[in-house]
């Protein structure tokens, strides 16, 4: 049995690296700013105040289509702290992306962002890059839905991608999907859609799931009741295979269970609640897996306060969690498979020092 969970993080200073054999099952970070000084000089500034140990970025503008080239120098700078002081570093894709769109101009946008986040992940030595699994825009002849349409063009569109993907090497991110609310025409919001999206994508070994809490008590995950999280976890890994969830979103929620709306609350004061977060730490899936919060961090003040608040609550979940007595080894994890393809182990390392800076 690992026992790292049992060891209280205040005993690794504040950026300084984190030995291995004291490196928490499940790192606990944030969402980062980066403007002004960059991804290391405002990024890990940040998670520094915040207690982050591990951290999510945007590389452009989430809400727009712009692809910004990196600066190598910078990047060069965020991948070695990382790397110094254990940070596994994640690269969320940008709001707008929808391969299920019924407009040619938005896919073509679609695949040139997520292209985008894809280099600059490897540039900066992210681990993986989030994107939400979009919706099928518009109707079918007929008034139907588009669902069957929208699924084939996820394929037309995203596997090119991956082959992409392969070509940058073993440091290459893993592209994670991350399940949405269940808002409009969602084409996977429930734990059982992951199925079908991983399918278009033929079982690729490095696509991976973010699972966002806020967004699977949303769909109608009850995470709140009894074996509520358990049995999340369990869909999940029925439907994408064991060894895929690679991040977690921890994010309490403003709306009721089944509300499908995406109104993230703090830790402890939505309708999840603190503890079924405490969960999230024992089941065997989450070996290794990092947890971001993304919640309201404007309403304390917009310092970091509200995420340093998340966090310390989250790390001392960590702490009371029952660490799973059996959890797979990192080598059964990697012998996991789904459709033939294999799958390998969640890390809680950092960021690659040796990924190439590519624009």
């Amino acid at each position: 049995m690992n026992t790292a969970a049992a060891v209280p993080s205040a005993a690794v200073p504040p950026g300084a690296a984190v030995p291995r054999d004291t490196a928490p099952r499940n790192p606990v970070g944030a969402h980062v700013p980066v403007a002004a000084k960059g991804l290391a000089g405002t990024g890990l500034a940040y998670a520094r105040r915040v207690g982050a140990e591990a951290v999510q970025v945007f590389v452009a503008n989430p809400r727009g289509w712009a692809t910004p080239p990196g600066n190598p120098a910078q990047d060069a700078e965020f991948r070695a702290a990382c790397a110094e002081q254990g940070i596994p570093a994640y690269v969320h894709a940008p709001y707008l992306i929808n391969f299920g769109s019924d407009t040619a101009a938005t896919r073509e946008r679609s695949a040139a962002s997520l292209r985008h986040s894809l280099l600059r992940g490897h540039a900066i030595g992210a681990l993986g890059v989030v994107l939400h699994t979009g919706s099928a825009v518009g109707s079918a002849p007929g008034g139907g839905s588009r669902r069957a349409e929208a699924m084939a063009q996820v394929r037309a569109d995203v596997r090119p991608l991956l082959d992409e993907l392969d070509a940058l090497g073993d440091d290459a991110p893993w592209l994670l999907l991350e399940p949405t609310a269940g808002q409009g025409s969602s084409l996977c919001s429930r734990m059982e859609d992951l199925a079908a999206y991983v399918d278009a994508l033929d079982g690729h070994p490095r696509v991976g799931v973010c699972l966002d809490t806020c967004h699977a008590f949303a769909a109608g995950h009850d995470l709140a009741a009894p074996g509520g999280v358990r049995a999340a976890l369990d869909a999940l890994v029925a439907a994408a295979g064991p060894g895929r969830l690679r991040l977690i979103h921890a994010n309490d929620s403003e709306d009721a269970v089944g509300a499908r709306k995406d109104r993230h609350a703090n830790i402890g004061a939505g309708q999840i609640g603190a503890e079924p977060f405490r969960e999230l730490f024992e089941h065997p899936e989450t070996a290794g897996v990092p947890l971001v919060v993304e919640t309201p961090d404007r309403k304390h003040g917009g310092d970091g306060t509200g995420h340093a608040a998340d966090i310390a609550i989250l790390k001392e979940l960590r702490g009371r969690a029952a660490v799973p007595a059996q959890r797979p080894e990192p080598g059964r994890r990697a012998a996991g498979r789904t459709r033939g393809r294999p799958v390998t182990p969640a890390t809680t390392g950092a960021a690659k020092p040796t990924a190439q800076a590519m624009v």
